[in-house]
């Protein structure tokens, strides 16, 4: 396995506790909570496969991230009262999925020969729109849809990334520091309350 594919299998694991919980906050029951939890994991790498052409898309020909989203559940069905009680642990897992998700799939554009642009592009709809599904089937706003600092946390790693390709660095590094940088512009945006500006008067 490389570190390519490690980096997904830890997004899934991100994404999947991450849907689960979201499925418990809303009190599905267990096929609900599977369901939510497994488009969360999947939702955006199945529309990134779609748009590159990719036939059958990932998860179906990987049956290792099946496997994990299902353990996900369960460990987050054992250890559900104790995650729930703690009120940023949603919060903390969305944002590891889209760090690491956001670094897939750049990665994938760049094997693809796409231009930089398309695969910034990429790297945001992976990270994003399986939060997107998850929180429109449990009746939310998606967050990339408000005012916080989301998608644009996902732009910026994609620039940081491209930045070290072009100095060069290291292939491991440059996925390290673009998904670390990805998950820290996120938590200051949430903690320092940073909003992108509003087209709406007060």
């Amino acid at each position: 396995m490389d570190f390519i594919q490690v980096i997904d299998l830890m997004g899934t694991v991100a994404f999947a506790i991450s849907g689960a919980l979201a499925a418990y906050n809303k009190k599905l029951d267990a096929f609900g909570i599977i369901i939510i939890a497994f488009v969360t994991a999947a939702g955006g790498g199945t529309l990134r496969d779609i748009l590159l052409g990719v036939s059958p898309v990932s998860w179906m020909t990987n049956m290792n991230l099946v496997y994990t989203i299902l353990i996900c559940v369960l460990v987050t069905f054992i250890f559900s009262q104790k995650l729930l009680k703690l009120r940023k642990t949603l919060f903390f897992f969305d944002t590891i999925g889209i760090g690491l998700y956001t670094v897939v799939g750049l990665e994938m554009g760049i094997t693809a020969g796409l231009h930089p642009f398309i695969c910034v592009t990429l790297g945001c709809i992976t990270a994003c729109f399986g939060g997107v599904i998850r929180d429109i089937l449990v009746n939310e706003i998606p967050v990339i849809f408000r005012k916080n600092i989301y998608a644009t946390a996902c732009i910026a790693g994609g620039g940081i990334y491209f930045i070290l390709r072009k100095f060069e660095a290291p292939e491991n590094i440059t996925f390290i520091v673009s998904g670390i940088s990805v998950i820290v512009i996120r938590m200051l945006a949430v903690k320092f309350k940073w909003q992108l500006p509003r087209p709406y008067l007060d």
